[in-house]
């Protein structure tokens, strides 16, 4: 839920900005009056132009700034999951407010076949030293505007491009943004600039253009990045096309650690980049390499072209840059709720972590937690006697400090899982901490809202970054 009100609160601020230097009523009253209905036609389409313009340049700049994978951001929304889908949806309502201003934008000629040119209000006086540029001005947002909307497009109709090609085109994002707030700069209204509205723009023009600047030059990330290589890799199966692969890659002495149920950029190739993968394993649960480097595991499913490929790409001492840790999935609820763990085939990872963090033999008789709740696992699987996950989850779970009951649910048998089995008379509320696919967790969003959202609290991660 913080998404919503991050972006409610920064679109909030910026209408109450603009509407501290919006003429009242804001010119739109007159379309009821007959005799001025074509100056209000005029008034409200210069009106539109205006705000959407100032939304979506906004916008624009409050992604780019979350693009940085900036920490606080992190701690704010609570996981680096929610700073990329709040990133997506800024992005969808910057390019609704762009298209709005474009529309705005080229309504000029039908308004005045329909309505005439009379009552068309004198164009916004600008700063002085921008008036040789406007027209220059126009043409850049019209160019960056058709990029942008063709970028929007690739971005939310993903089967268009693979995982490395949306990469590259999106990195294009910076430049259009400096295109457009150059564009905003040299055609906004110089009214603007003397009131709160032009401070906060200004603002958000700076921490945009920085922005951009750092992530043209790679500097995204770049201060958690640790230059780890691959301790050993392991398929876990007989088949290279299904099969998940183990990685185990050994960390350099940059590398502070992470909390179970964290997950970190792992960059194998540079011309593919960074990918999100859970890290599966518990500080400290793999021990160290010989040279004293802590070791950390990733479980990685051939779900694409180069996931698919990473058997026979990597090797043995080959060098990866580990960007992270990132993340809030810690299964740290309410000590007055039950937990419920639910994890879909390769979304079992982060729990893997979380139960070698409660192994007896790593928490030690005097580490036992006291009154912890009752913790109870649901693993989906296609098929529970070919699974090369289940019997390591298994021996987890009955070696746990504190008992978890496990609860496999085998697709091939006919087992699914749904919020009915989740239902049980006398039952505390629920913690339900979820990995697994959208439609699962769609699945499972309803029944918890059936349920009552005070009862049933849903977590999950995620994991689509784009």
């Amino acid at each position: 839920m913080r998404k919503p009100w991050a972006l409610g609160l920064f679109l909030g601020g910026l209408l109450a900005a603009w509407l501290i230097v919006a003429p009242p009523p804001w010119g739109v009253l007159p379309l009821v009056n007959a005799e001025w209905q074509a100056s209000g036609v005029w008034r409200l389409r210069q009106l539109v132009l205006n705000l959407s313009g100032v939304l979506s340049i906004g916008l624009m700049a409050f992604i780019m700034v979350l693009a940085l994978r900036l920490p606080w951001m992190e701690r704010l929304l609570g996981g680096m999951d929610q700073v990329y889908r709040l990133h997506k949806w800024a992005g969808i309502g910057a390019g609704v407010f762009a298209l709005m201003h474009w529309g705005a934008k080229e309504s000029g000629s039908f308004i005045r076949d329909v309505w005439s040119t009379a009552g068309r209000p004198a164009r916004d006086v600008v700063l002085p030293w921008a008036v040789q540029w406007r027209s220059t001005a126009k043409d850049i947002g019209e160019i960056a505007f058709y990029i942008l909307m063709a970028l929007l497009v690739l971005t939310l109709w993903q089967r268009l491009l693979n995982y490395r090609n949306w990469r590259w085109t999106h990195r294009v994002m910076p430049v259009i943004f400096l295109a457009l707030a150059l564009h905003s700069i040299l055609l906004m209204p110089q009214v603007y600039w003397a009131q709160p509205l032009g401070v906060l723009m200004a603002g958000l023009f700076a921490a945009g253009a920085l922005a951009s600047v750092i992530s043209l030059l790679g500097g995204i990330g770049k201060a958690r990045t640790h230059r780890a290589h691959v301790h050993s890799i392991r398929l876990l199966g007989p088949s290279e096309a299904h099969s998940p692969l183990e990685v185990v890659c050994a960390m350099p002495a940059t590398w502070q650690g992470h909390r179970p149920g964290q997950f970190a950029f792992v960059s194998f190739a540079w011309v593919e980049g960074a990918h999100p993968f859970t890290i599966a394993s518990a500080p400290d649960a793999l021990g160290t390499s010989a040279a004293g480097e802590a070791l950390v595991r990733f479980i990685i499913k051939p779900l694409g072209d180069f996931t698919g490929s990473l058997v026979h790409r990597l090797s043995e001492g080959q060098v990866v840059n580990v960007e992270g840790p990132y993340g809030a999935f810690d299964a740290q609820g309410n000590p007055s709720r039950d937990q419920v763990w639910i994890g879909a085939g390769v979304g079992v990872t982060p729990f893997i972590a979380l139960l070698e963090a409660r192994q007896r033999d790593v928490l030690g008789s005097g580490d036992m937690p006291q009154g912890a709740p009752s913790t109870e696992m649901h693993y989906c699987t296609r098929d529970a006697a070919e699974d090369p996950l289940l019997p390591r989850l298994r021996q987890l779970c009955a070696n746990a400090a504190e008992p978890v009951q496990l609860v496999v649910h085998d697709e091939a048998a006919g087992e699914r899982l749904s919020g009915k089995v989740l239902q049980r008379a006398g039952r505390k509320p629920l913690d339900i901490w979820l990995c697994g696919p959208q439609g699962l967790v769609h699945s499972l969003r309803r029944a918890c809202r059936a349920e009552g959202g005070r009862r049933w609290r849903l977590h999950h991660e995620l994991f689509a970054m784009r």
